[in-house]
C-alpha cells in the first residue's frame, strides 16, 4: 500500500509540475510576443504591414526604414535623433535611479534599524504618499517649477526622484525579512559610525534588493513621457528624451510609414530590453526577498 501511495503521489506531483510549466511557458510567450512582433515590424515595409497584418517572420527593409526615418528628420517633419535621445534619457535615468535607490535605502534603513517614537507615523505617511497619483500633483508641481525658473532643465526630472515611497516600501520589506539587526549592534560596539555602518554593512547586504529596484527605477525613468513633456516646454531638440522624440513621430498625421515608426520604437526600447534580460536574475531574487510578509 505504501508503494502504491508513493507512486500515486509521484504522478500527482508530475502532473502539477507539468501544468505549472505549461502555464509559465504560455505566460512567457504572451510576454515576449509583443516585443518580437515589434522587432519584426521594424524590418518590414509599410505595404507589408498594412496588407499582410501580423507576421512572425522578419523582413528585409530595416535599413530602408532607417533611411525613411532620417529623411523625415532632414525634412523637418519630426524631431528624432537616436544618439541624442540615448544621451538625454540615459543621463536622466541613471542620475534619477542613483538618487532614488540611495535615499530610499537610507530611509528604509532608518525605519528598520532606529527605534524612535514617530517611526510608525513616518511609515504610515510614506505609504499614504504612495497612494497619490502623479497627475494629482502635476499642476502644483509645474507652477512651482515655473516660479523658480526650473522649466526646460533636467533638475525637476532628477531631484524629485529622491522621494520614492514605493521603493522605500519595498526596501523596508526586504530589510525586515533578511537584515539582522545584531550585525548593526556589533558594528556599533566595535566603534563603527552610523554612516560607515550603512555604507559598508547595510548596502552590501541589500545588493539583491538594490539591484532589482535599480532596474525598475531605470526602466520607469527611461519610459517616462509625462513629466519631461510637462517640464521641457520649449521642445529644444537637444533636450528631448527618446519617448518625446517617438511622440513627435506618432503625433504627426502627415507621415504614415509604419515600418519607420516601428523601427523608431524599437531603437527607443532596445537599451532597456537588453538591461532587463541581463539583470533578470536579480529581479527574481530581489522580489523573492522583498515579498515576505511581516
Amino acid at each position: 500500500m505504501d508503494i502504491a501511495g508513493q507512486k500515486s503521489n509521484s504522478k500527482q506531483v508530475a502532473i502539477r509540475t507539468g501544468l505549472v510549466t505549461f502555464v509559465l511557458i504560455l505566460l512567457t510567450i504572451f510576454a515576449l510576443l509583443p516585443i518580437w512582433i515589434l522587432i519584426v515590424n521594424a524590418t518590414r515595409d509599410h505595404y507589408e504591414i498594412v496588407t499582410n497584418g501580423v507576421s512572425l517572420i522578419p523582413g528585409m527593409n530595416a535599413f530602408d526604414n532607417l533611411k525613411q526615418l532620417n529623411t523625415w528628420v532632414e525634412e523637418g517633419k519630426i524631431q528624432y535623433n537616436a544618439l541624442t535621445g540615448y544621451v538625454n534619457s540615459g543621463f536622466i535615468s541613471l542620475t534619477a535611479t542613483f538618487l532614488t535607490v540611495l535615499f530610499s535605502t537610507m530611509t528604509a534603513y532608518g525605519l528598520v534599524v532606529y527605534d524612535f517614537k514617530a517611526r510608525a507615523i513616518a511609515y504610515t505617511i510614506i505609504i499614504a504618499v504612495m497612494m497619490v497619483p502623479v497627475q494629482v500633483t502635476s499642476v502644483g508641481f509645474y507652477k512651482f517649477m515655473l516660479s523658480v525658473n526650473l522649466t526646460d532643465t533636467y533638475f525637476p526630472l532628477i531631484i524629485p526622484a529622491i522621494a520614492a515611497p514605493g521603493v522605500v516600501f519595498f526596501m523596508r520589506q526586504s530589510m525586515k525579512s533578511n537584515f539582522p539587526l545584531e550585525i548593526v549592534e556589533a558594528a556599533r560596539i566595535d566603534g563603527c559610525g552610523e554612516y560607515r555602518t550603512f555604507f559598508t554593512i547595510g548596502i552590501p547586504m541589500m545588493k539583491p534588493a538594490i539591484a532589482v529596484q535599480s532596474i525598475f527605477c531605470f526602466v520607469a525613468n527611461w519610459n517616462n513621457f509625462y513629466t519631461p513633456a510637462m517640464i521641457l516646454i520649449s521642445r529644444n531638440p537637444k533636450q528631448l528624451t527618446l519617448p518625446m522624440m517617438v511622440n513627435t513621430i506618432y503625433t504627426n498625421d502627415k507621415i504614415n510609414d509604419l515600418g519607420a515608426k516601428y523601427i523608431a520604437i524599437m531603437l527607443s526600447i532596445l537599451p532597456i530590453v537588453v538591461i532587463y534580460f541581463i539583470f533578470s536574475r536579480f529581479i527574481v531574487e530581489g522580489v523573492a526577498l522583498g515579498g515576505v510578509k511581516e
